[in-house]
């Protein structure tokens, strides 16, 4: 249950122009479109009072409807192109709901393209946003240590830092990523700091299988064979 008075809101930003995977957000993942893995796991979480997709794109539209989000309008096109990053998106929106005196507490935005979204992960994010927090990322940490990097330089391998080069891996501090699922924040203090970072968020540490970045067709193919051989472990055995 949400405290009185809470309202949450779920952005899922999807952009029609994918440039190296054409249609990427409305791509078949396991037989349905990609994008409705996040909306999906948005509506379980029972977390929102409403889940919306910010979309240019009629067709995308049309989907994101089909799987229960609402497409209130239709994305800018100063907020459709390769420079719009997401924290314009998620301006956009806000202020779009408070034109039509709708107003949220916290805002969740969600990646259209994160099949590996749980419901739990949204529910337990959330309740690291309390009234001493404004902001929480999902965070997955690297598994080799930044530090001890290599450069190449002309063609040749040289050490990026030789004071950490040496050390042990268990003497290096942890570092962490994240995790390309989502980001929760008070949507009055995003909007008075501009950013999620400004805010201090809270980490909610995520396992390192379920980090994706899809950009290219190689990680498309990676992502579905970790997705089959999760769900090939949360099977029973026979």
């Amino acid at each position: 249950m949400l405290p009185d008075k809470t309202k949450n809101l779920a952005i899922i930003p999807a952009r029609g122009g994918s440039k190296r995977i054409p249609e990427k957000n409305i791509k078949l993942f396991f037989g349905k479109p990609i994008i409705a893995y996040s909306i999906e796991a948005a509506l379980a979480s029972d977390l929102f009072d409403e889940v919306m997709v910010s979309t240019d794109n009629l067709e995308i539209a049309a989907i994101a409807q089909k799987y229960g989000a609402k497409v209130p309008f239709i994305r800018s096109f100063r907020n459709s192109d390769d420079n719009a990053g997401l924290n314009d998106v998620f301006f956009e929106v806000l202020n779009y709901y408070q034109d039509q005196g709708m107003h949220f507490t916290n805002f969740c935005g969600i990646l259209s393209t994160a099949p590996f979204i749980e419901k739990e992960y949204l529910q337990e994010s959330f309740s690291l946003l309390n009234e001493m927090t404004h902001a929480v990322i999902p965070v997955v940490k690297y598994d080799f240590p930044i530090e001890r990097y290599l450069m190449i330089e002309d063609e040749i391998l040289k050490v990026g830092d030789r004071d950490n080069y040496g050390k042990r891996s268990q003497d290096l501090p942890e570092r962490f990523h994240d995790a390309g699922q989502f980001y929760w924040a008070n949507c009055e203090s995003f909007l008075l700091n501009k950013g999620f970072f400004k805010l201090m968020p809270k980490a909610y540490r995520l396992n390192r299988n379920v980090f994706q970045d899809i950009d290219t067709l190689d990680d498309w193919e990676r992502i579905e064979m970790i997705y089959q051989f999760l769900n090939m472990k949360k099977k029973p055995s026979l």
